[in-house]
């Protein structure tokens, strides 16, 4: 009975593995609480045995090069998305407002009328951090780590974005897009991410870990972009 469970286990995880865009490759993703235990490309000649490991997961986060990472978005302030695969809400820098993700343009408090205005701040400062208890906006530094732990395009649940980490520590990015600087328009919904860092480049700008399809890479931007934010464990 065990090897026949075992076969039709394997059987499912083959034929409803999700394709990662531009390669012709399958991707096995297995989870476990919550948490994407293990990812990778399977090719033809791929077996697949099942065992027990430890894996440096807790019920909330993914540690991975050193930093415990959140599995979700943030949503409106002070909450998590209630899946890796939602997109959460978008924040300006350094302000605790959080905008829908989706048309029409709404904040968490019921307003409509977007702020174009330069934030202020020498940091993303505590009263204002969206992210809920326990956790902060990620420095800069953080995010060069997560990005130098590895990351491939994919989906999970049918929403497009970008796998961080190494081996079997991983966390899931969607590719929310953005709400623009001068009127809070939304934009490359499912095709880019851009996540904020506490650090600021500048009195205008600030750091933010961006990705598409092809790549992954640390840039920054005027600080009233709408962007997501991914929490990292105070």
């Amino acid at each position: 009975m065990k090897r026949i469970r075992f076969i039709l286990i394997t059987f499912l995880l083959l034929a409803f593995a999700p394709y990662v865009k531009g390669q012709e490759k399958q991707l096995i993703m297995v989870h476990k609480n919550g948490n994407i235990s293990y990812a990778s490309n399977l090719t033809t000649s791929d077996s697949i045995a099942f065992s027990k490991f430890n894996v440096p997961h807790t019920s909330s986060g993914v540690l991975i090069n050193g930093v415990l990472w959140a599995t979700c978005n943030v949503n409106s302030p002070g909450t998590f998305a209630s899946s890796p695969s939602e997109s959460g809400m978008f924040y300006q820098w350094n302000r605790r407002i959080g905008w829908s993700s989706t048309n029409p343009m709404i904040n968490h408090e019921g307003g409509t009328d977007w702020d174009s205005s330069t934030p202020t701040g020498d940091t993303w400062e505590a009263a204002n951090d969206p992210c809920p208890a326990g956790w902060r906006v990620p420095t800069l530094s953080e995010q060069q780590s997560l990005l130098a732990s590895g990351s491939f395009w994919g989906e999970l649940n049918g929403v497009s974005g970008r796998f961080f980490g190494n081996s079997d520590q991983r966390v899931f990015f969607p590719a929310a897009g953005y709400r623009d600087y001068s009127g809070g328009s939304l934009s490359t919904v499912g095709s880019n991410g851009y996540y904020w860092s506490s650090t600021p480049n500048g009195s205008e700008y600030a750091c933010n870990l961006g990705f598409q399809s092809g790549y992954a890479y640390m840039a920054d931007n005027w600080r009233s972009y709408g962007f997501s934010v991914r929490c990292v464990s105070e």
